[in-house]
């Protein structure tokens, strides 16, 4: 069978094959930025400046200088999380979060900062309303994620930008399910650090990610060492973007994921949005229909992220998902999704949830043999 690939949201596994052309090339002639005036030193840096100066204009940045490089989002989110906040200081966030941002902040509280979770209204939507009543004197920052990589459901960043630039907040934004399908604007959102990885909707390779920083803004570096400058001083460089890129960068994958931008930048970053969008809501559409099946998240409005997630009556989500793979070829993916707190909240902490994601590379008729596939599943 050939494979259906709806687990975008996972990873992108169908790149386009300039992505792995600059991987390739990479590998063969770059050397390590920053480590000799060779040439092949020299072109690895300006491979490794480029694909920043592209990163810091699609999130609206402060310059390619801004744009620190991870091995992923986690990696990222760590940094800002454990870079920027101190005991005794508060943190808000909410139900909607992945793990690469609790388990941090669950770290940052038992070290002594207070942390306020907020719940999600009935759909799983977060509303920044409830941010007023959560402010205290040592509140220091939110941090939360633009869109649930269960629900698909979008946070008004706007609204959430707006109240933390009204009472001094940081606002660290976990851009895992958007960057590179949703316009990002970190001027316009008021946005301190956006924190991005690039195996998803960026379609580079899996091993990197980032942060962009606003100017003027430090964050103590989670690692420390070589940074091919000041090799005399006993602190690492404190200048972005080497303060926080201690070692040899992933340069095969940042030009993968250079490639990968130049991508989005020739298709059209809105075009393929709306494409992935018309397919999950066709698919939502049609699949809401089936008997047994409950879907899970918002859908007021067809602008949210490309996912789809539900459950066949009362039968385990990893029994559903291993039938779609082994009779059907469709890949999905099963159980809590690293985002327990969002289950808690739909009671699916058991059960869990099959998640339908969509990508630029579905189309509609691989949508037409899913919905076969769970209509036999749902009737026999």
């Amino acid at each position: 069978m050939e494979l259906i690939y709806a687990d975008s949201a996972a990873t992108s596994l169908h790149k386009p094959p300039q992505v792995a052309q600059a991987v390739a090339d990479a590998v063969c002639r770059l050397g390590n930025s920053g480590r000799g005036a060779n040439a092949a030193a020299l072109d690895s840096g300006r491979v490794i400046f480029d694909c920043r100066r592209k990163l810091s204009d699609l999130f609206d940045g402060d310059g390619p200088e801004q744009v620190a490089f991870t091995c992923n989002v986690t990696e990222a989110l760590n940094t800002a999380l454990k870079g920027l906040f101190r005991p005794g200081e508060h943190i808000i966030t909410t139900a909607a979060e992945h793990n690469s941002v609790l388990r941090p902040l669950y770290k940052l509280e038992d070290a002594g900062c207070a942390l306020t979770i907020l719940p999600c209204g009935e759909n799983g939507v977060f509303d920044p309303a409830g941010l007023v009543g959560t402010l205290r004197p040592e509140t220091r920052g939110v941090v939360c994620t633009h869109a649930s990589n269960v629900t698909g459901n979008v946070t008004d960043i706007a609204a959430v930008g707006e109240f933390c630039r009204a009472h001094g907040l940081l606002f660290i934004l976990d851009t895992a399910q958007t960057a590179g399908t949703f316009p990002i604007s970190m001027k316009k959102d008021r946005i301190d650090v956006v924190c991005f990885t690039g195996h998803k909707g960026l379609l580079g390779p899996q091993g990197t990610g980032g942060l962009c920083v606003r100017k003027g803004l430090a964050i103590r570096p989670l690692k420390t060492g070589g940074s091919g400058v000041h090799s005399f001083l006993r602190a690492h460089p404190d200048a972005m973007p080497t303060a926080l890129e201690a070692g040899t960068l992933n340069t095969p994958g940042i030009a993968g994921l250079s490639a990968g931008l130049d991508f989005l930048a020739e298709q059209g970053m809105d075009a393929l949005r709306r494409q992935e969008q018309s397919l999950a809501w066709d698919f939502y559409q049609r699949v809401r229909r089936l008997p047994g099946v409950r879907v899970y998240g918002d859908f007021s409005t067809p602008d949210r992220a490309p996912i789809v997630s539900l459950n066949l009556g009362d039968v385990p989500s990893a029994l559903v998902a291993d039938e779609l793979q082994d009779r059907f070829g469709i890949a999905v993916r099963a159980g809590a999704h690293c985002a327990p707190l969002i289950h808690r909240h739909f009671g699916t902490e058991a059960q869990g949830m099959v998640r339908f994601s969509f990508s630029w590379a579905n189309t509609p008729a691989e949508l037409d043999a899913i919905l076969a596939a769970l209509t036999r599943l749902v009737t026999e």
